[in-house]
């Protein structure tokens, strides 16, 4: 896409609800790139501040917020422990597009968690049991060596939900749409959720 292709952001064309207008954007993402669409920097701090980001994958998102998954005992997990507020980033560079969302998080439901551990490939819900997440460790081998103990022990069986593994939902207090757009004057247009529950849309300056 070149710069003179770069489509304009206005606030007329804005759904004035930020999740529906998510929807519109990760459709076309979906639609158009085929790998990991829904990859998504998060950012995280300690409570004094220190920050840390990673790329997670969002797994679902409606009203209430946008829901990863992940070891509770890992960087982010202690760090979301004592300090719940975190920010996402999405960029598609095919559109020339980011999203912006920051907010609190909490854990999900333990039955949210259990449902989605289910879906996912029996190797991957092994590999939640065999790994400390973050933690140092000895080798690859020693990684290696249990996840082929947790093969022989769950070959005919059921892998059972982590106690220490689950969802996040980030619920969002602000969400900014970004558009690139030629001499760098982009379009930025952020929801602001307000004490009445209504989103009040700003246009700010890039």
């Amino acid at each position: 896409m070149s710069a003179r292709e770069l489509p304009a952001l206005i606030e007329s064309d804005l759904d004035p609800n930020p999740f529906r207008q998510f929807q519109r954007w990760f459709d076309e993402a979906e639609a158009s790139i085929p790998i990991l669409p829904n990859a998504v920097t998060l950012a995280t701090a300690t409570p004094d501040g220190v920050p840390s980001a990673r790329v997670v994958l969002l797994k679902s998102f409606d009203e209430r917020g946008f829901v990863f998954y992940s070891n509770y005992e890992s960087q982010k997990g202690r760090e979301l422990e004592e300090n719940s507020a975190a920010a996402l980033v999405f960029y598609w560079a095919e559109f020339a597009r980011q999203v912006r969302i920051s907010g609190r998080v909490t854990r999900t439901s333990r039955e949210e968690s259990e449902a989605y551990f289910h879906t996912r490939p029996k190797d991957s819900q092994l590999g939640a049991l065999a790994s400390r997440q973050s933690e140092v460790i000895s080798s690859r081998d020693a990684l290696e060596g249990k996840m082929n103990e947790l093969l022989a022990e769950y070959a005919d069986k059921p892998v059972p939900l982590p106690s220490f593994w689950g969802g996040y939902r980030l619920a969002p207090e602000t969400i900014e749409f970004w558009q690139s757009r030629p001499s760098r004057l982009h379009d930025r247009l952020r929801y602001r959720k307000l004490q009445s529950g209504y989103w009040l849309i700003e246009r700010l300056s890039p």
